[in-house]
């Protein structure tokens, strides 16, 4: 499909601008978490990285840059903000299979589902694959949805159908990287915001999308009559 070329360099800057801070919050959020569970040992920045902290600092910078800009843009990010989790899947999967050869974000040990680890000294299951495959797997649908259907809603299906792949996965999780509740890991807690910001976005993308199509209507029917008035 084609994209307006303002579209793509305002995603490609934005985008370098949230990749940036979200490195930067993912540290900031790993620190806080081993902070939260040990305030004996103090603050220190760098202790490790989280995804899910770095996608929200990432994330809120992006929306922020794009409310600073919107009125440039007038409009037609809308229509191809389904794009964009296609994007963050394909990076996200990379970056796991990442974490599987790097040794890190592993799971339980398991004689009979693991894969042996030099650096544990043990078989551990591969959580690093298993979440690669569905991040793959949700790729190539999203990518199929918005490709042959022109389907408007993937920045849901990603927000819900990771924050609850990830929710369940943590269970297998074992790495340790901090608590924010007895109960829940950092990203647990963060699966379920992901959730809950999924399904308050098709309720706030309906009108938005609606208002869009109004918009190309009009267009359309003005281009008609130009058309004709030429002829």
């Amino acid at each position: 499909k084609r994209i307006d070329d303002s579209i793509t360099d305002f995603i490609f800057y934005d985008g370098v601008a949230s990749i940036v801070a979200g490195f930067g919050f993912a540290s900031l959020f790993q620190s806080l978490y081993d902070f939260i569970e040990n305030p004996s040992q103090g603050f220190k920045f760098g202790t490790g990285i989280t995804f899910l902290g770095g996608f929200v600092g990432g994330a809120g910078v992006f929306i922020a840059v794009y409310f600073i800009f919107r009125k440039r843009l007038k409009g037609r990010l809308i229509d191809s903000i389904s794009v964009i989790p296609c994007c963050i899947l394909i990076g996200h999967a990379l970056g796991r299979i990442g974490c599987f050869f790097a040794g890190c974000c592993y799971g339980k040990h398991s004689e009979k589902f693991g894969i042996y680890f030099k650096e544990l000294g043990q078989k551990v299951i591969p959580t690093q694959l298993y979440e690669a495959i569905f991040l793959f797997l949700a790729f190539a649908v999203c990518s199929f949805l918005w490709i042959k259907y022109n389907f408007k809603y993937n920045l849901c299906v990603y927000f819900i159908s990771y924050g609850v792949f990830r929710f369940i996965i943590e269970f297998f999780r074992d790495d340790d990287r901090g608590k924010l509740f007895k109960l829940l890991s950092p990203s647990q807690f963060w699966a379920v915001i992901m959730v809950i910001a999924g399904i308050v976005l098709i309720f706030a993308l309906k009108p938005l999308f609606a208002k869009r199509e109004k918009e190309l209507a009009l267009i359309k029917e003005k281009s008609t009559i130009n058309t004709d008035e030429k002829k």
